[in-house]
């Protein structure tokens, strides 16, 4: 193994991370679907997009 690769890239390179994408796409997937089928008054609907934007937020922190 080539001694010169690194673990991961220079910060502010997360959007090109298949693990930020996805985490992007439940997140985008849960606010539509909480706000289309839930009842508006829900706290559900809060607990879920929150929980959903931790992915993203996560990966931000690690690489950006």
């Amino acid at each position: 193994m080539a001694t010169n690769t690194k673990f991961l890239s220079p910060k502010g390179n997360y959007k090109n991370l298949i693990v930020y994408q996805k985490a992007e796409c439940i997140y985008d997937t849960t606010y539509i679907f909480a706000h289309k089928f839930l009842d508006k008054s829900d706290r559900t609907i809060d607990q879920m997009v929150q929980a959903s934007k931790s992915c993203s937020q996560i990966t931000k922190i690690i690489c950006g």
